[in-house]
């Protein structure tokens, strides 16, 4: 279970659903600006952005803040894992999509996309899954080592955006290079299945460029064409 879950219903439509998980101390409607982009841009795409309860996080010796899992340290040390949290926290996914397919939506219509902790999050339940997923965007995110033994991708077909700040102090930029090579090399995902940029100058956050590239990579797996001025392009 989460603690909330805010919705933003297709107008038009619906012919996919997006499941964004917001990173560690935050809320929701921290991304409601950034929601309402897309939203705009997807009409045909119901946004589905679920709220972590807030929890003892030992980073922060101990205060409750919004957490999908708990986490001793930043950047995240090889040995963490709450073992217990992540998996609470990948069945209420996992409880999400399974309500998505019950309401007739296609597994291969849903994508996951995340920020830091909710982009952890969201590549372990995408890589997880016994659903066949449309794919996972992971924003200035990690694959924690401990998961990794869990993770059986025998025939990957799941289309993965990583996007990360080279100026990130929290998950640097070498968390995100160790995990591409993770899916590349250990996992064996085909070069055209991944996404991997960079972004000069941005640190732990998203960037304008850095959505422009998420909207194309959406575009791509979802099949859909944006609408610009209330025009659906072509």
């Amino acid at each position: 279970m989460t603690a909330s879950v805010l919705r933003f219903p297709a107008t038009q439509s619906r012919q996919a659903t997006v499941i964004f998980l917001h990173g560690l101390g935050q809320t929701t409607e921290v991304w409601r600006a950034t929601m309402h982009w897309f939203f705009r841009q997807f009409p045909n795409i119901e946004w589905i952005l679920p709220q972590a309860f807030s929890k003892p996080v030992s980073y922060n010796q101990g205060q409750l803040r919004a957490s999908w899992f708990d986490i001793g340290n930043l950047p995240p040390g090889y040995l963490e894992w709450d073992e217990a949290g992540i998996s609470q926290a990948i069945g209420s996914i996992e409880g999400i999509i399974q309500a998505e397919v019950h309401r007739g939506v296609d597994s291969r219509k849903i994508v996951l996309m995340g920020f830091s902790q909710g982009a952890a999050l969201s590549l372990m339940v995408g890589l997880t899954s016994l659903h066949e997923l449309g794919g996972v965007a992971s924003l200035s995110g990690w694959i924690p080592h401990r998961m990794r033994e869990h993770i059986i991708q025998t025939d990957p077909s799941l289309p993965v955006f990583w996007g990360y700040g080279i100026n990130d102090t929290d998950i640097p930029p070498y968390y995100s290079e160790e995990a591409m090579g993770f899916l590349r090399d250990v996992l064996r995902f085909p070069a055209h299945l991944l996404c991997f940029k960079g972004y000069q100058g941005l640190g732990h956050s998203v960037s304008t460029e850095e959505m422009n590239d998420l909207t194309n990579w959406l575009l791509r797996v979802s099949r859909l064409q944006p609408v610009v001025n209330g025009i659906r392009t072509v």
